[in-house]
């Protein structure tokens, strides 16, 4: 009997699980015009017949041609089955077959009494969670942050922790828009009296003000490691024999049987019928599996993001002097953005002028998000098998 090829699927996940649908199947023949190739469906699935050699008659001519199968319904001899006689594959199914499954290394080769690879698949997915890469921000370009000097500058007639609210305070302000370049405005003279002491006995100098007007740059830190492309703990394989032949009497399907006529199936086989789609089984093949073509690949990693810059700072150097031009120095001090500055000095000096100048500054850095992982794998394509208990 001529093997009839009723479809092939193919699928891939990633780019390394093939799927083979293939189906071969020996169909019968009756005399009315042929369905699914030269053979006639009836209410009992498809009895196997001959087909006709190439380039011969139409389907009713099928049971002239023999079968070394023996067996049929096509006007030969009928012969005593050589394997089981079990029910036939319903109409719409195929089959039968000897399904096995189990852990992919152990995977069998088809038996003799069954040598063509019907359906290959899977089941059990345990895809290992996708490992992302992590999101990093590069900080804000530094010309995008900037520095304002600070204006508020005063004189404290008492030193910087002995300074309470009712502590006489002479401002010694910078000018409005003031660049840092030598300034007398609000000097204060040498021995300036405040209730009986000498008014300068400290400076404090207001912090600087940091803007920064750039934003933080996404990136990647390293390459994501491969995505695993095999999730599946179960193979599925169903072998087909060359062809199917009624049994004597009756209109059951002689299965050629691997071991002795009535010896179940070696190495795990089961006998089942088979059936494109997540479908019910009927009697009495109710012992159901669902196996699967390939799967649904939705994984991935959220795209990265940064927040808003965060931490900026800014140094200057500022500096008084007791003269009206800055030549000649009283005191010269860092101060941050960070926190305000005081300073205890001379009591009674002259604070003649003052002078700034931005040393440092630092556009701070963003939290980043992203990089987490996304979507899952789902089953795809399914097949259902329906065995004999």
């Amino acid at each position: 009997m001529q093997e009839h090829l009723i479809g092939m699927l193919g699928m891939r996940i990633g780019s390394s699980l093939p799927l083979c649908f293939l189906l071969v199947l020996g169909l019968g023949c009756g005399d009315a015009p042929a369905v699914y190739g030269p053979c006639q469906p009836s209410e009992y699935g498809y009895p196997g017949c001959p087909y006709p050699e190439a380039g011969t008659g139409d389907a009713g001519d099928a049971g002239d041609a023999g079968d070394a199968g023996g067996g049929g319904s096509g006007g030969g001899e009928e012969q005593a089955c050589a394997g089981d006689c079990i029910p036939p594959a319903p109409l719409g199914w195929f089959g039968p077959a000897l399904l096995w499954f189990g852990p992919p290394d152990e995977r069998p080769e088809c038996p003799a009494a069954a040598p063509n690879v019907g359906y290959e698949g899977f089941a059990d997915p345990a895809p290992e969670p996708l490992a992302c890469a992590a999101c990093v921000c590069d900080p804000p370009d530094a010309a995008t942050a900037s520095c304002q000097l600070p204006l508020g500058w005063s004189a404290h007639a008492a030193t910087c922790t002995a300074t309470v609210p009712a502590t006489p305070v002479t401002t010694f302000a910078a000018p409005e828009a003031w660049d840092g370049a030598c300034t007398a405005a609000n000097a204060i003279p040498a021995g300036q009296d405040c209730g009986g002491r000498p008014c300068v006995q400290a400076l404090s100098v207001e912090a600087p003000v940091v803007a920064v007007t750039g934003a933080c740059t996404p990136r990647v830190d390293e390459p994501p490691p491969p995505a695993r492309l095999d999730p599946w703990q179960t193979r599925a394989l169903a072998c087909l024999p060359g062809a199917y032949t009624e049994c004597p009497g009756d209109r059951s399907t002689c299965m050629p049987s691997p071991e002795q006529p009535g010896v179940p199936p070696p190495g795990g086989f089961l006998t089942c019928v088979f059936h494109e789609g997540d479908v019910t089984c009927d009697e009495p093949y109710l012992d159901r599996h669902v196996f699967y073509g390939g799967a649904e690949d939705t994984r991935g990693c959220s795209e990265c993001g940064c927040g808003e810059p965060e931490g900026a700072s800014c140094t200057i150097m500022a500096s008084v002097y007791s003269d009206g031009a800055c030549a000649d120095q009283v005191a010269s001090t860092l101060v941050s953005s960070m926190a305000s500055f005081c300073g205890v000095t001379p009591p009674g000096v002259a604070l003649g002028s003052k002078a700034a100048e931005v040393v440092a500054v630092d556009p701070g850095g963003c939290a980043p998000s992203g990089g987490e992982p996304t979507g899952e794998v789902l089953p795809a394509e399914p097949s259902t098998f329906c065995c004999q208990a």
